[in-house]
């Protein structure tokens, strides 16, 4: 089975902000420091989106699942910054 063109486009899009250092949600956050010093930082990122991305046969929620992925970063960043709501435990595992 293969990813279906939604979800490949959606986790293209995601990708190029998240490296370009583009992002409209981490304006103002400098991430782009933590890649190759703390790899797991945006490992964790990307578990994030994958873990609350929903699929039929398009993403479905595309954005939420950025915004539960770009405030794990923000909050790395920024300890001041709380999560709201907090990270449930499937949203998180590594896989």
């Amino acid at each position: 089975m293969r990813l279906s063109n939604s979800f490949s486009g959606a986790l293209r899009t995601f990708a190029y902000f998240m490296a370009s250092g583009t992002h409209y949600q981490l304006e103002g956050v400098d991430y782009l420091k933590l890649y190759g010093k703390e790899p797991s930082a945006i490992e964790q990122v990307f578990a994030i989106f994958a873990n609350v991305v929903e699929l039929d046969e398009n993403v479905l929620n595309a954005k939420y699942a950025e915004k539960r992925a770009v405030d794990y970063l923000r909050s790395y960043c920024d300890p001041e910054f709380e999560v709201e709501p907090p990270y449930k435990d499937w949203e998180i595992e590594l896989h």
